[in-house]
């Protein structure tokens, strides 16, 4: 029962009713400290409000009660802090107004609560304000204690107060922010700023500031010594998504961020030179003519694409980009400008004819003159008929330029309706215009049919985000993926297929194509020629080449439906493919988990006993994974297997090792200049271990992705682990270790699917009692179990509570967040969290201040609430000998064996766990 809610308020008492002359406030208090220690909730809330409504002055009882109580002082939860929220509802259902500004019985009460309000912890600060209208109370007792939290490094109840108080008029925000975001808590500070946009620019143009090059935010960070910091959350490429995202929620010009600016076009620079000179997935035409865009008259990044081609080892490529950018000749490389000069002696004509066709992708079945463009609504009479025939099928897809500059999603330019024997495209830009004309009226309309007939199944993948960027573009559809029936999202077959992690028959889906083009493969044995997906697709008229494009990419999802009906099993999906995936479901896509097979089999089971790989204990399993995999690190580990992280360290360290002179700018083995996007190296995969500087900072060692690869190869031979790769030097890393000890892992699906998809691809036998009995942080399997009084003992000695060694493996509670009654929750019944080992001893111990164990490790105390060690069920606590994060009994292992219990064996009923 919420009293908050009006159907389950006790019925409010008419204080006219009362001829006591009011109850004495102490018996009430009793009453209540009684019916609180019984944890009678509902009852206690029926005689709080009944008790409120008899007392003479319901206000300055409650500040009695405060002023007379010590409890609420804790981080708990206490009957003083429940007693304030509740008269808070219960005044606010009052039909009778109490006390206003200006009135003179108000202000003292005011003063006491403001004093009161610095003395007691978040909890009381919003029922205060409200009860006794703070916001327009004397500030400066308020101010100089908001001053004095920040001093105390309590950032986060300093700017909870200041925000509820609403005093970011008198507070600086630079001081109030900068330590929040560094501990990653931006949604306190989003709060901190809303509805004020002059605080919001400010606050976007500090965040701009750190997105410069060359800027370390570890020299803002040692500010803050004593707080633990998470610094990898801040990285140039999070950071900058961070301001884009509060630009586009403020509703701010992006001119403000500079900076973030910059880095987006560089960024989006890097791409289309990855995908035109390394990939080579990307027509010549569309580079140039958008990285001319994209560059424009910035001489930044005229600087940096002049590097980027110059350090290109094929110089026939970087004579032609150069020659089409029109590039100044005397800031190129003497072998580039020769070969622009032979370039304008052939007239531009020596062309690869792989820009053209190319046999080894699919190819469009049907003849060029089956591919219609219908740009009038008098197009779209014609040919309603075929798009809206009822019960056919059709493959739905649409195309927009791309945008790589600040702002929401782009508008689209093509929709492309795909049925048997025929492709049909929409050209929404003509289509839409004039707005309330012929044309857009029979467009909206024709397409709001088609979505919503059930009878005509719609074939896409990621459907739903297709729509909403159709919807996001033209109004008239902006309810186009409510409208949707009938459809069914080939994603969801595709990650069926990798859930059951078996690819289509002589296939190898590990590397190369992704997404619809992997799908494509998967099924149909050919990629799909992408190279036009990033061409222009606002201009008109299209090219051939983006025609045929476009219908391919339509009419292939016809041909990958028919082919997933026609043999399910080949494919290992369960029966036919419309009632497998729910046809007739317009849900959004990727929100959920894709169901698993129904077999008669057990559920791990998903092949033929003789190509079943031999049974893996999990504790035995042992992977090595690149930085790309965290979380499924850390799942894996959650699940007791052990894994091996390869950070970004490492690989310096490698570096080093290989003995590179910090004077050379080339590869340390292959003498080739090398470009840097990002920790992402272009470099082509011909040789390993090459080693290479970046052009822009000569201070630091970078290795390219070979080197990362010959790592990873290293570590799998002499530790004996298996590979999980997330990059793109699989066959480099399989030769290296052998057929089955390399993995490539999908990142489209989430961390849960990719470790089920592991357990199941290498047979590994996980058991309840693998969960939790290996650390998450740091994967070490030895813990110390510590009894609940040395852990106070421990937590009471620590002489900065709040100073670095990170949090423990519960967040604390948020005293402003604690909920009504969350005392009174129970843990739920079965077995507990018992792993194999000793417990604590004073000879562990190598000082008690700070704690830390005898060989070195300091333990995480800083993240423990004062309310888990007051839990009367809770008696001991365990912590990692590797790293000292401590963990307790909570309800996590109830979710993690709920979230896995597939691929358990032997599973008991959920219970509970190490939080």
């Amino acid at each position: 029962m919420d009293p908050g809610d009006p159907e389950e308020r006790p019925a409010a008492a008419d204080p006219a009713a009362d001829t006591t002359g009011g109850q004495d406030p102490r018996l009430f208090l009793q009453t209540l400290q009684t019916l609180w220690s019984t944890r009678e909730l509902r009852q206690l809330r029926e005689e709080a409000w009944k008790g409120f409504a008899t007392l003479d002055d319901p206000l300055a009882t409650l500040l009695d009660m405060l002023d007379a109580s010590r409890g609420f002082r804790g981080r708990g939860p206490s009957l003083e802090a429940w007693v304030a929220r509740e008269l808070e509802r219960w005044l606010q259902a009052q039909p009778r107004p109490g006390p206003t500004q200006g009135d003179p019985a108000l202000k003292p009460l005011q003063v006491r609560a403001v004093r009161l309000l610095t003395e007691g912890p978040l909890s009381l600060v919003e029922p205060l304000v409200s009860i006794f209208q703070l916001q327009d109370a004397d500030r400066s007792p308020v101010l100089a204690h908001i001053h004095r939290l920040h001093q105390e490094g309590k950032f986060k109840e300093a700017i909870v107060l200041g925000t509820k108080l609403q005093l970011q008029a008198y507070l600086d925000v630079e001081k109030m922010c900068v330590p929040l975001l560094l501990q990653d808590k931006v949604d306190l500070v989003e709060r901190y700023v809303d509805s004020l946009p002059h605080l919001q620019r400010r606050l976007l143009t500090l965040m701009d500031s750190w997105c410069q090059p060359g800027f370390d935010i570890r020299v803002v960070a040692r500010r803050y010594l004593h707080v633990p910091l998470r610094l990898e959350r801040l990285s140039p490429r999070a950071l900058g998504r961070q301001v884009l995202r509060l630009l586009e929620q403020f509703g701010l010009d992006p001119a403000l961020c500079p900076s973030m600016l910059a880095q987006q076009r560089l960024a989006a620079l890097r791409y289309l030179c990855y995908k035109r000179l390394v990939e080579r997935s990307m027509s010549q035409e569309s580079w140039a003519e958008l990285v001319q865009g994209l560059v424009a008259q910035d001489e930044w990044l005229q600087e940096q694409l002049l590097q980027l081609l110059a350090s290109q080892d094929d110089v026939a490529m970087a004579a032609q980009c150069a020659l089409d950018l029109s590039l100044p000749e005397e800031r190129l490389p003497a072998t580039v400008v020769a070969e622009m000069s032979q370039l304008r002696l052939q007239e531009g004509t020596a062309k690869a004819p792989s820009e053209h066709r190319r046999d080894d992708c699919y190819q469009l079945p049907i003849a060029r003159e089956d591919i219609y463009f219908l740009a009038s609504w008098e197009d779209l009479a014609r040919h309603e008929d075929a798009l809206l025939q009822p019960g056919q099928v059709v493959g739905v897809d649409l195309e927009w330029r791309p945008s790589f500059g600040a702002g929401g999603r782009p508008r689209v330019s093509l929709m492309q309706v795909a049925v048997a024997g025929r492709v049909f495209l929409l050209d929404l830009p003509q289509l839409s215009s004039p707005a309330g004309g012929q044309a857009p009226r029979a467009f909206s309309q024709l397409v709001s049919r088609l979505l919503s007939d059930p009878s005509i199944t719609k074939l896409g993948y990621g459907m739903a985000g297709d729509l909403r960027s159709l919807g996001a573009s033209y109004p008239a559809l902006a309810q186009a993926v409510q409208k949707l029936q009938g459809g069914l999202d080939l994603l969801q077959a595709h990650r069926q297929m990798r859930v059951a992690d078996r690819p289509a028959p002589a296939v190898d889906g590990a590397a190369g194509p992704r997404g619809l083009s992997l799908l494509v493969q998967q099924v149909l044995g050919k990629p799909l020629d992408k190279t036009q997906q990033l061409s222009n697709w606002d201009r008109r008229p299209l090219g051939e080449e983006q025609l045929v494009y476009a219908a391919a990419d339509a009419y292939c999802l016809l041909e990958v439906y028919w082919a997933l009906c026609r043999e399910p099993a080949r494919f290992h999906l369960p029966g036919a493919l419309p009632w497998s995936l729910g046809l007739g479901c317009s849900e959004r896509c990727g929100t959920q988990e894709p169901p698993l097979q129904k077999v008669s089999a057990s559920p791990r089971q998903v092949c033929s006993p003789e190509d079943a790989a031999p049974e893996v204990p999990a504790q035995a399993f042992r992977v090595v994974c690149d930085n790309m995999l965290g979380g499924l690190a850390r799942t894996l580990r959650c699940l007791g297997v052990d894994v091996r992280v390869l950070h970004s360290g490492e690989d310096h360290r490698q570096a080093a090792e290989c003995g590179v002179s910090q004077a050379r700018l080339r590869c340390g083995i292959c003498q080739c200049f090398t470009p840097f996007y990002n920790q992402i190296t272009f470099h082509r995969m011909d040789h390993s271990g090459s080693i290479h500087w970046p052009l822009m900072d000569t201070q630091a060692v970078v290795t390219c992705a070979a080197t990362k690869e010959h790592r990873g190869g290293q570590v799998a031979r002499q530790e004996g682990r298996v590979i999980l790769t997330a990059g793109l030097p699989y066959h480099k890393l399989r030769a290296q270790v052998g057929a089955g000890r390399c993995l490539a892992v999908d990142c489209s699906l989430k961390a849960q699917q990719q470790a089920k998809a592991v357990i199941r691809h290498f047979n590994v036998r996980v058991t309840p009692a693998d969960i939790f009995s290996r650390c998450q942080a740091c994967n070490c399997d030895q813990y110390l179990r510590v009894s609940k009084d040395v852990m106070k003992q421990l937590v009471r000695l620590s002489v900065h509570p709040g100073g670095p060694g990170g949090a423990g493996s519960e967040a604390p509670h948020s005293d402003g967040e604690q909920e009504t009654g969350s005392a009174l929750e129970e843990a739920p019944e079965g077995c507990t969290y018992d792993p194999p080992c000793r417990w604590l001893e004073d000879t562990d111990l190598q000082t008690r201040v700070p704690a830390t164990l005898a060989n070195g490790t300091r333990l995480q105390l800083a993240g423990i609430p004062a309310g888990v060690l007051r839990r009367p069920r809770l008696q001991h606590f365990y912590c990692c000998t590797g790293c000292g994060k401590v963990f307790w009994e909570g309800s996590h292992l109830a979710r993690v064996t709920s979230n896995f219990q597939e691929v358990l064996e032997g599973t008991p009923r959920p219970a509970s766990g190490p939080s």
